[in-house]
């Protein structure tokens, strides 16, 4: 009897990884330089078991996609925060990767606790990647008046300017930014062990259950993490706001480092540790730079929280899909970070086209074509354009090609060259659109003052586009 296990990629996996050689289980190909997500057990062949981002491991695990998973409490709690009666248990606390689920304030803005914060009558922006569990807080302070800002990371950087306060983790890698004040801790998390409640109940999983409970010490883990535990940073000076500056976001993650080159072939220095700061100095008099996620720039600069953004076509057009009236828009394509979006499937799917994937459907074992993305709008849109109906959307949050086959059947995806498609035993059946890095806006007017700004901005970066 074959036995699912989903395994965690990024922060634990190293933690991970110790706990399951002490558990004695000889896993090959997971380690953090592995490319693949299916990493092989030399001494439990019925175990199967594949990488996924932390985010996605408990739902995998509640539909009954796997047996048991490894992930971080929070990630547990987010999801029973929104499906209380969602079929997962919480088997054990495995003893590391520890973080605290903190709501936090800026240092600017004058609240110092929580009960200052339940008096206001102003409505209370929260800015998170957490949003159920933030939700779940604002309901149980009894806040008169808040809105929830669902993000895909750096949460940090909105208060003040964008939100009164975070919902974040703080981990021993990643404590708070600089310019943060916790007010209150919502939830002590750390990696635990977590079942399908059906498996738990009907499937014999003791042969692995066992070995994943055996661990009864596991300082060395608990201690490689604490020590690198070096708490809140102090404060420093920052500079104080200018009424007439414009607020410029650029990305974070792999897009970092082709921004920078673009930015420093216009002339533009960005200084201080870029890939550290989320609030670097940039040479630019009166513009401002944040360091936010490329996902959730269109819908800030729609919300007015931005005033220019470098961001891909790719998540342009997946905010203008759902968002169809947004003000935000395309100023200029930068013509880096080409990439295709594309839809993809298994080899082992007899399909070459998306003609081909709708005439399967209904006439064999495929009822119902399970799409996975992490552009859900996108992945949408495709669908019903070429009427894959039915079909059922599986948001993702990286790590998306270790869907296909077991736990998709479509993957709408973004690839450079297709190797790493290959290399997964999938293929590319249909090409939606090409993408590269542009330079987005609102459609709104700004004020004079600001317009010339934003103005010079665009006209620097022209340049530099036009010479790409």
């Amino acid at each position: 009897m074959q036995l699912k296990l989903a395994l965690p990629k990024g922060r634990l996996l190293p933690w991970t990884n110790i706990f399951l050689q002490k558990s004695g289980l000889e896993l090959s190909g997971y380690n953090e330089h592995s490319r693949f997500y299916r990493p092989q057990c030399s001494n439990f062949p019925d175990l199967f078991s594949k990488i996924f981002h932390e985010r996605d491991i408990p739902i995998q695990v509640a539909v009954g996609n796997y047996d048991l998973g490894i992930c971080g409490l929070d990630w547990v709690e987010e999801l029973l925060a929104k499906y209380p009666s969602s079929a997962l248990v919480k088997v054990r606390d495995l003893g590391y990767g520890e973080s605290d689920l903190c709501v936090a304030a800026s240092r600017s803005v004058k609240v110092a606790s929580i009960e200052e914060l339940k008096s206001k009558v102003e409505t209370i922006r929260i800015a998170t990647e957490y949003p159920n569990l933030a939700e779940s807080f604002a309901l149980r302070l009894r806040l008169k008046r808040f809105n929830i800002f669902p993000l895909w990371g750096a949460a940090e950087v909105y208060p003040p300017e964008s939100a009164e306060l975070a919902l974040l983790s703080q981990t021993p890698d990643s404590p708070f930014d600089q310019e943060l004040i916790p007010l209150t801790s919502i939830l002590y998390s750390s990696a635990f062990l977590v079942a399908h409640q059906p498996s738990w109940e009907s499937k014999d999983i003791s042969p692995l259950l066992h070995r994943l409970c055996a661990v009864g010490n596991i300082e060395e883990i608990e201690r490689g993490v604490r020590s690198q535990w070096s708490g809140l940073k102090e404060p420093s000076a920052g500079s104080q706001p200018q009424d007439s500056a414009i607020w410029l976001a650029l990305p974070d993650g792999h897009q970092q480092k082709p921004t920078l080159e673009f930015l420093g072939k216009a002339g533009i220095r960005v200084e201080g540790q870029f890939a550290e700061s989320r609030r670097p100095i940039i040479s630019l008099e009166g513009v401002k730079v944040k360091v936010i996620r490329p996902q959730d720039m269109p819908l800030q600069v729609a919300n007015g929280n931005f005033d220019l953004a470098i961001t891909g076509k790719d998540w342009l057009y997946d905010h203008l899909y759902r968002f169809p009236s947004s003000p935000v828009k395309e100023i200029l394509d930068l013509g880096f970070g080409r990439v295709r979006v594309v839809a993809v499937v298994s080899n082992k799917l007899p399909v070459d086209s998306p003609q081909d994937l709708r005439e399967l459907l209904g006439r064999s074992s495929l009822t119902t074509l399970r799409v996975a993305s992490e552009y859900t709008n996108v992945a949408d849109k495709y669908a019903r354009d070429n009427h894959l109906s039915p079909y059922r959307l599986i948001p993702t949050w990286g790590a998306s090609e270790a869907f296909l086959p077991e736990d998709a059947d479509l993957l709408i995806e973004n690839v450079q060259t297709g190797r790493t498609l290959a290399q997964h035993n999938l293929k590319i059946i249909d090409t939606l659109f090409e993408s590269s890095a542009c330079l987005v806006g609102s459609a709104y007017t700004a004020d004079s003052s600001r317009k010339k700004r934003m103005d010079y901005v665009i006209q620097t970066l022209y340049r530099t586009a036009k010479e790409n």
